[in-house]
């Protein structure tokens, strides 16, 4: 039987597409996203939380995101919080709401974060090829000890082999529809 070997692999690789995209998501394209926030946490205290939980955010024009704290104390603390982050963003406040502006990209930064978008897909690519790798051990184990037939063996081989080519192919387009829209003007 190797239908369970071969959807436990699917799930994974499933798993690591979407692991893959959410990383794609935090970089900064020229325009503003919540997801450029994510790795922000807040002393909110003494206990670290995502801007969500301490504030309203929202994206009221293309270049610019608000944050609207559920508490006016949490101004100084959100703020620090944004530059220490040093995610390449200024916000500033007129004492009930943050406002950062999202700036225009430089030519230099967004080769950056091409660069970046291609480490975050070829580190998905390679937990894909390590799936593909354990699946298969998985199957030859279970073939020397005599649970599975090689035929069978072989089948799930070439099941796996389509999943492993199909989500490494999810994972390029991803990272190239993100290198479009960091380098799109």
């Amino acid at each position: 039987m190797h239908k369970p070997v071969v959807r436990e692999a699917e799930e994974k690789m499933k798993a690591t597409v979407e692991a893959t995209r959410h990383e794609l998501s935090t970089l900064r394209t020229g325009k503003a996203s919540l997801a450029v926030l994510e790795p922000v946490r807040v002393d909110y205290y003494g206990t670290p939380s995502s801007l969500s939980q301490v504030a309203s955010l929202s994206i009221p024009e293309p270049r610019l995101i608000t944050i609207q704290p559920w508490e006016p104390k949490m101004i100084g603390p959100i703020e620090r919080a944004i530059l220490e982050a040093n995610l390449g963003l200024n916000p500033s406040n007129d004492g009930r709401l943050i406002r950062i502006p999202v700036p225009q990209l430089t030519e230099e930064r967004r080769k950056e974060l091409c660069k970046k978008a291609r480490e975050f897909g070829e580190k998905g690519k390679v937990a894909i090829r390590h799936i593909r790798h354990e699946a298969r051990e998985t199957l030859e184990k279970r073939t020397k000890s005599k649970e599975l037939p090689e035929d069978e063996r072989d089948r799930g081989f070439e099941q796996i082999q389509k999943l492993h080519d199909h989500y490494i192919d999810e994972i390029a387009k991803s990272v190239s529809k993100k290198e479009a829209d960091v380098m799109e003007v």
